[in-house]
């Protein structure tokens, strides 16, 4: 397993706060099971995930009019690589409350960089690597295709405001089959700083949450979330 790669890159402060939105189920999962769910690549809602922009796409296709095999390996690679995907900032949004979360059940997880890094335990299997998501004009612009994770680390620019790292395994190498992702071990206290709960929630959720929480062995601290403090006038 390689955390780190020259070509992929980070914040260079691994202080910088990251977050995951998600619903009551898919948490207790994670801790239940002490292992993330990471998604098929070519499962996500966005249907140029681990695509190429168009003049990558044309560059390939000249490569592979003497060699078919190359065009088809790009294509296939999307169902062997699976992604974990987080949101960089300093605070909550609201809109990611608005998209990843479905009702006022939800909740997030806050973490850093560095803990991210901390928290994937290292796989024999398969390569693992953290990114930043570059955001390009898919028409336009470039996406080099001399690393086989490239494709997975560029997204439109209409999604710019997901502001994503993502942790991607790749398990070409390995007889590993991903049907709709893959779960790999991590260590939850590295992994999970805070959890807030959704700003929409009512106070049982919390405590149900809080509840839930210690039962499993856990003692993060858990908060409401700010955006629903008391107005001061």
């Amino acid at each position: 397993m390689y955390l780190n790669n020259k070509n992929i890159t980070l914040p260079e402060d691994p202080n910088t706060v990251v977050w995951k939105y998600l619903d009551l189920s898919k948490f207790l999962d994670l801790l239940m099971s002490k292992k993330l769910f990471m998604s098929r690549s070519d499962k996500f809602e966005d249907q140029y995930e681990g695509t190429f922009s168009e003049p990558t796409y044309e560059e390939i296709k000249k490569i592979a009019e003497n060699n078919p095999e190359f065009l088809q390996y790009y294509k296939s690679h999307r169902e062997k690589v699976a992604i974990s995907s987080w949101h960089i900032n300093e605070y909550e949004s609201f809109a990611m409350w608005q998209i990843f979360t479905q009702n006022s059940e939800g909740l997030a997880i806050q973490s850093t960089i560095g803990r991210l890094q901390n928290a994937v335990i290292p796989e024999k299997k398969f390569d693992q690597f953290i990114g930043e998501v570059n955001y390009i004009d898919y028409k336009k612009e470039h996406i080099p295709f001399d690393d086989v994770f490239f494709p997975f680390l560029f997204k439109r620019k209409s999604f710019q405001y997901e502001r994503e790292v993502r942790i991607i395994s790749d398990v070409t190498q390995s007889n590993t089959k991903l049907n709709d992702g893959l779960k790999i071990n991590v260590d939850i206290n590295q992994l999970i700083e805070k959890i807030y709960i959704h700003p929409k929630s009512e106070n049982w959720y919390k405590n149900l949450v809080i509840q839930l929480v210690e039962q499993l062995g856990f003692d993060f601290t858990i908060e409401k979330s700010d955006l629903e403090s008391d107005i001061l006038i």
